[in-house]
């Protein structure tokens, strides 16, 4: 068998998305998953990515030939038609500021077995969206990277018998002395680590053996912590928002992406930045702007905020 060779490989459910956006009468279903937004934003720099999922059968193969003709291997993705996929409905706040996630049905673990003998990735991001990422499955896919990164979002999620998501849910930090690279929000982090102020929160992640810490805050920008050096990156400005789906996945992709071409971390950091301010300004992942209007952007964060 052909040995699979990529700059990024994402492991994590592809979703089908129902957006419930403001001043939109109608809502949108659309391709989604933490898979999707960051294996399209690496795509859109140059990076050669493939999604290591497992669908149902009512996931359309629309969505497989879309992302396949985004130049994503797809090659790792299982569809089993008696399994559901995983669904979600995202439900937003008039100002964007606030966010209400109902699942609608989940889809099956990724598990060791259904990973591929002969991928190797210079990254491998995992990001689980409905738990379906356990231990021995991070610490196999730990073999297969030069660099893992984790967001832990899906590890996070209880879901009760109506679908209602909260942040609560126990997680096996076994895997966090796996990881090199670690992603979430600021919710998420103080979560996990149970503690009040996000200071200590990202010193506990480091103390797990962590080397980098990325916090997002939203239109805040975000946290870029680097053996305990702290660094705040601003966040770039979108022309429009119409919708905030998806955008600490591309932060991410295209961070990695960066980080793969050796470049400095702030640089790295503020492509992430620039890349997320493009994907806000459409639906779903149908826009990420071009390559050359997200490196101007990141160039004017660099410059004017970033650069010592």
């Amino acid at each position: 068998m052909a040995a699979q060779n990529f700059d990024l490989a994402v492991v994590g459910h592809f979703a089908i998305d129902t957006l419930l956006l403001p001043n939109r009468t109608k809502p949108f279903v659309v391709l989604g998953g933490a898979a999707t937004y960051t294996s399209f934003s690496a795509k859109h720099l140059d990076a050669t990515a493939s999604v290591i999922s497992r669908v149902g059968g009512n996931f359309p193969d629309a969505y497989l030939w879309w992302v396949e003709q985004e130049g994503i291997s797809i090659t790792n993705v299982k569809k089993i038609e008696s399994e559901p996929s995983t669904c979600f409905e995202l439900t937003y706040s008039p100002d964007f500021a606030q966010r209400t996630l109902k699942l609608k049905s989940k889809g099956a673990p990724i598990n060791p077995a259904d990973l591929p003998k002969n991928l190797h990735a210079k990254a491998i991001h995992v990001a689980p969206i409905a738990n379906e990422v356990n231990y021995e499955t991070v610490e196999q896919l730990k073999k297969q990277a030069d660099i893992l990164s984790l967001d832990p979002q899906g590890l996070l999620r209880s879901f009760d018998e109506a679908g209602n998501v909260t942040e609560n849910a126990s997680v096996d930090n076994r895997i966090l002395s796996l990881i090199n690279i670690y992603k979430a929000s600021q919710n998420e982090i103080l979560a996990q680590t149970g503690q009040n102020e996000l200071k200590q929160a990202i010193k506990t992640i480091h103390d797990y053996g962590v080397g980098t810490v990325i916090v997002t805050q939203g239109s805040k920008g975000s946290v870029l912590s680097i053996e305990g050096a702290q660094y705040n990156i601003g966040s770039c400005p979108s022309q429009v928002l119409v919708d905030p789906t998806g955008a600490g996945d591309v932060f991410i992709g295209a961070y990695l992406v960066e980080y793969l071409r050796q470049k400095e971390m702030l640089w790295c950091a503020a492509v992430g930045s620039a890349a997320a301010s493009c994907v806000l300004e459409g639906i779903g992942p149908t826009y990420f702007g071009k390559k050359e209007e997200i490196y101007r952007r990141a160039n004017v964060l660099y410059e004017k905020e970033l650069k010592q």
